[in-house]
């Protein structure tokens, strides 16, 4: 591998499986062209995965399934507002998709952004961009903002235990004090159920 692609996959390894990204996330170090022409050659060699037209990602990988694991559309997402310098707020619904606590079976996830309407296709699933103006932009973490939509779109009567401990499952304890302190704007309610399921998290880490 040449220098720049070795640097690229440096940085994207440090990122984690999951990591998702475009050229975009390059341009400090990179010229574009090379960016791009190193990215393909990357994915031709495996290194890493194509998902869609300029969209890459380091496939989380499941040693059960013996598998690459499906593209994280939250993930992916972002990449694209980091690329297009838009704010974006994941809606209710697709909140709940994500977090699995949904009973609808969706291919269709919907973010309301500061940019143009957008569609996008990925794989089978087709990630939407309406614009909108934005209500709960103000929390500095991805995993604040779907954990805010989602129990949002649920209401504090469907809160069941059931619900807990999905969240409790997915919610990564390295994160909970970030969690916690960004999170203090939202609802009274909302706030006092994240600081029960991050008490749960810390209790089982």
């Amino acid at each position: 591998m040449s220098s720049i692609q070795n640097k690229i996959l440096s940085r994207v390894y440090g990122r984690g499986r999951g990591f998702c990204f475009t050229s975009h996330d390059f341009i400090d170090e990179f010229k574009d062209n090379n960016i791009d022409k190193s990215l393909s050659e990357l994915s031709k060699m495996g290194k890493i995965r194509r998902v869609s037209r300029g969209m890459y990602d380091y496939p989380k990988y499941s040693d059960f399934l013996n598998q690459e694991l499906s593209p994280d559309i939250d993930g992916i997402a972002r990449a694209l507002a980091r690329k297009f310098n838009w704010m974006i707020e994941i809606s209710g619904e697709s909140a709940l998709n994500y977090l699995n606590l949904s009973t609808q079976v969706t291919g269709n996830y919907i973010y309301l952004s500061s940019g143009p309407s957008r569609s996008y296709k990925i794989g089978n699933t087709t990630l939407t961009f309406r614009h909108r103006a934005l209500k709960n932009i103000g929390f500095k973490y991805q995993e604040s903002s779907i954990l805010v939509q989602a129990l949002t779109s649920l209401g504090e009567t469907h809160v069941t235990d059931e619900v807990k401990k999905k969240l409790i499952k997915w919610l990564d304890i390295k994160k909970c004090n970030k969690i916690l302190k960004d999170t203090k704007t939202a609802t009274t309610w909302i706030y006092e159920l994240i600081k029960e399921i991050c008490k749960e998290v810390e209790k089982n880490g």
